[in-house]
């Protein structure tokens, strides 16, 4: 668009719209170092997040890149707002935050993480329980799972075991076991997928002869639990030299959402503005309000377009100015050209009532308005011109009525406050 003092154009108004970005731009800026802060300083030590050799980070940009939705929550309490019947949780290895006590020294677990997988479960959702840091139980769902451990015997080292084909899909991969591994306990209700042969020793004379089992599944209500007595088989160093898609699509089990407890190792989000917004959901509402302030910005700031810029040698009717360019500043006003003489007179007629009513009753000017009015646009607006000079004229006793005025661009009478402009 071109200046307004060239060629008479428009020019477009940024002050506005920058103002309003500059000011979005500072409160966008705010929030993201308020989510900054809210992310916790603790180490990431045996996370999801851990990109080194025993982290487990490639575990998850695997189904990531399959197509799974990975949630990887610093919050527990977000566990309840997930779809249960389209959700596996992933447990791996650490220790609930605050949720444990320790009378005569022994941990134990005091409830509250339990409880979270019973009301997960209770909903249909299946859960991933990885190395268990201590024994847990439901005495209102029946289930119950701990971690074994027992000197590892001379001479044992890592190894890799078969599943059971009978409970694995086709084509299930081994599992890897690193050199000391504890086992699950379990009871009839489990479902054994990775078991292995029990090695006795001097000190344990009196080996398992049915084996250890080192991965189980089982119904609990309407949801699936997993558990697997270590993580080794999926660490970064594991996935990256044998990965294994059949094992990982089976412990998802075709659900498409795949939420990651980071809490058990102390990366925890804390309760600030940003963390009561996802968890009441209100980013629709947060967007409303910045849309909202953006627009009654740019509002306040002033129109998009620039109004042409005033001055004393170009208003929009003066004497002096050709009837030509005072009508295209009227039609610069949406008014459509048919109706631009009916609103010319309307106008005049409500500033000054006596000179139109004396117009209207003149018997030599009345004809002439009414034949103005039914003729186009400029050569209505010019008759409408002379008419109004003429009675101007005759009032102050320069002109007899109903003669013809001289041309307006050579001579015309000082204006007085009466003589507003027509549009």
């Amino acid at each position: 668009m071109f200046d307004s003092r060239s060629q008479g154009g428009m020019v477009l108004n940024w002050r506005g719209p920058l103002l309003a970005a500059e000011i979005f731009a500072a409160a966008f800026a705010i929030l993201l170092v308020m989510a900054h802060q809210n992310q916790s300083n603790t180490s990431d030590m045996g996370s999801s997040l851990r990109e080194d050799p025993y982290g487990t980070s490639l575990l998850f940009d695997s189904y990531a890149r399959a197509g799974y939705q990975v949630k990887r929550s610093q919050d527990e309490d977000t566990l309840t707002d997930q779809n249960a019947g389209k959700t596996t949780a992933f447990f791996i290895g650490g220790y609930p935050y605050n949720d444990w006590q320790g009378p005569n020294g022994k941990l134990q677990n005091a409830g509250k993480f339990g409880g979270r997988l019973e009301e997960f479960l209770a909903r249909g959702g299946r859960v991933v329980l990885i190395e268990p840091a201590w024994k847990l139980k439901s005495a209102s769902q029946g289930w119950e799972v701990e971690n074994r451990w027992k000197e590892t015997p001379k001479g044992s080292g890592s190894t890799w075991l078969s599943p059971d084909l009978h409970e694995m899909p086709a084509g299930s991969e081994m599992m890897y076991l690193g050199a000391e591994t504890p086992w699950l306990k379990t009871d009839e209700h489990w479902t054994a997928l990775y078991t292995g042969p029990a090695k006795a020793d001097a000190k344990d004379t009196k080996a398992d002869a049915s084996g250890r089992v080192y991965m189980a599944m089982r119904r609990v209500g309407k949801g699936e639990f997993i558990a697997a007595s270590q993580e080794s088989f999926l660490l970064n160093e594991a996935i990256k030299n044998r990965p294994n898609p059949v094992l990982l699509d089976f412990l998802t089990g075709g659900r498409p959402v795949i939420w990651v407890d980071e809490t058990l190792h102390g990366l925890r989000q804390d309760q600030g503005v940003l963390w009561l917004v996802q968890r009441y959901r209100l980013q629709a509402a947060l967007m409303l309000f910045w849309a909202a302030l953006l627009g009654l910005l740019w509002s306040m700031s002033g129109d998009l377009v620039r109004r042409p810029r005033r001055d004393q040698s170009a208003q929009i009717v003066r004497h002096g100015e050709s009837a030509g360019a005072a009508a295209r500043h009227l039609l610069q006003r949406s008014i459509a050209s048919e109706e631009l003489v009916a609103e010319c007179w309307d106008q005049y007629r409500r500033r000054s009532p006596q000179d139109a009513q004396a117009i209207s009753a003149d018997p030599a000017f009345g004809p002439r308005l009414r034949a103005a009015l039914t003729h186009a646009a400029l050569a209505g607006y010019k008759e409408l011109r002379e008419l109004i000079a003429e009675r101007r004229a005759a009032a102050k006793g320069l002109a007899p009525a109903g003669s013809v005025a001289p041309d307006s661009s050579t001579a015309a009478p000082k204006r007085i406050p009466e003589e507003a402009p027509i549009a």
